[in-house]
């Protein structure tokens, strides 16, 4: 479970045309201002450990900043938030290590490739962007690597945009960045389909180019090494955009606003109003899609559909969360080039199974009784045992520091801390890219590749 904590809500110093907070700036539902009591008793109430999240949060004064940081320290051992990095000074370098805080930078690349993160003017944009770069290198050398949401998108994934994209990688690799999550285009309107979008074939091939890069990098991209456990059943570290969404709860992502109130994960907000969350999930979704035929936008008979579940319903086709995410070919292409790798590397995917029926099953008798399952607890009877926890919890920060209330998942970041469905949950180095080497999960040893090297 992560818990943002809005303090602005979505009140931004940029306006990227495509942020999915955008619908909400747009009806003018941006903050109410804050409240640092309600504030904290919110965070009281959710009960865990929490990251700073926005729009954008260093837009708070640096005293309160601190106050947070302070609070965040003394209840849970540590602190998050997720930046565009422009604002990042000295002073909340020294704040940052000061109060262990975590931070995620969102950012899509150096110079033009980061144009569309818009400040009102070409200049402006440049001038920030460069702020951005300088924050990334700052952090590192005070020996805080952030972690990176790159988004993909005409601007910086086709042709030489990638090529520079990747170099860019490696100039980073250089300075001590490792996790890197990788964002699809959230599509909220045509002008951005027309003007930004990648198209699918375009989609596919900036991610397979991505994931023959990886094999060659020390860099981690979560959304690869997710995608191969997930085939094999592991989806303890997974992030929420395969784990089940109910867009009316977004389980694992709590919000708490700037006046305490709960509020739920922006990516499935599609009318500019922060519905509250209801009182409790259900999984009509799962279980319509896994029923309905493909050709009516469902997931009826796709061998994926345990791990995949519809994907994010914030990129549901025509913005309907009824319906499976409109990166479904993407994402099928991908998994398929996964589980092609695994079984040459001498694994046998799920979705190759025999067992894959069964599991499907056990999943939706779960759902129709109104819970979750994780693809372990499904297998439980099955040959390879799986650890007795959901996944969200005790997961350990980057820091080192263990939290026992959960992680931070700031929408598809990266590292031990899981940032939003975006999460990666960092591996251990001693067997992070080593094909076949045996990993300690929870209360099992599972054994299955991270990395996929070349054979």
């Amino acid at each position: 479970m992560t818990i943002e904590l809005t303090p602005n809500g979505v009140a931004c110093n940029m306006d990227c045309p495509y942020c999915y907070q955008k619908p909400m700036r747009d009806a003018g539902n941006i903050s109410h201002g804050y409240d640092m009591a309600k504030m904290k008793e919110g965070l009281l109430k959710e009960g865990g450990a929490f990251a700073l999240f926005g729009g954008e949060p260093l837009l708070l004064p640096l005293d309160d900043l601190e106050e947070l940081f302070a609070f965040g320290l003394e209840r849970y051992g540590s602190n998050g938030l997720q930046t565009n990095g422009s604002l990042i000074t000295p002073e909340h370098v020294a704040l940052f290590k000061r109060y262990r805080a975590y931070v995620g930078i969102s950012v899509d690349g150096p110079g033009d490739l980061n144009d569309n993160r818009w400040m009102g003017s070409f200049e402006k944009t440049r001038i920030a962007t460069a702020a951005s770069m300088r924050a990334i290198e700052m952090l590192c050398q005070a020996g805080i690597a952030p972690s990176l949401i790159i988004t993909l998108h005409r601007a910086n994934a086709l042709g030489e945009h990638l090529t520079r994209l990747l170099q860019w990688f490696r100039d980073l690799e250089q300075i001590g960045v490792r996790y890197i999550r990788l964002h699809l285009l959230e599509v909220e309107n045509e002008h951005i389909r027309n003007t930004l979008a990648l198209t699918i074939d375009e989609n596919i091939d900036a991610l397979l180019r991505l994931y023959d890069f990886q094999k060659a990098t020390s860099l981690q991209f979560d959304l690869f090494r997710e995608m191969a456990q997930l085939l094999l059943g592991n989806d303890y570290n997974s992030t929420c955009i395969w784990n089940a969404c109910d867009p009316y709860t977004t389980a694992a992502v709590r919000g708490v606003d700037g006046q305490g109130v709960s509020s739920n994960c922006g990516r499935t907000n599609k009318d500019g109003v922060n519905w509250q969350k209801a009182d409790k999930p259900g999984f009509e979704r799962q279980i319509a899609l896994y029923s309905t035929p493909q050709s009516d936008l469902g997931c009826q008979g796709c061998r994926f559909f345990f791990a995949c579940k519809g994907q994010c319903p914030g990129t549901a086709e025509h913005g309907d969360w009824r319906n499976r995410s409109e990166h479904c070919e993407i994402w099928k292409a991908l998994f398929e080039q996964i589980e092609g790798d695994l079984r040459g590397l001498g694994f046998e995917p799920l979705s190759m199974s025999t067992k894959r029926l069964e599991l499907e099953a056990r999943m939706l008798e779960a759902w129709a009784n109104g819970q979750n399952i994780s693809i372990q607890n499904a297998l439980r009877n099955s040959a390879a045992p799986c650890p007795d926890r959901e996944h969200g919890d005790h997961w350990d920060a980057p820091d080192g520091y263990h939290h026992s209330d959960g992680a931070f998942d700031i929408h598809g970041d990266s590292g031990k801390t899981i940032m939003h469905g975006d999460s990666n949950a960092r591996l251990d180095a001693t067997y992070m890219g080593q094909p076949g080497r045996t990993s300690n999960l929870g209360t099992t040893t599972s054994t299955y590749p991270v990395r996929l090297v070349p054979s």
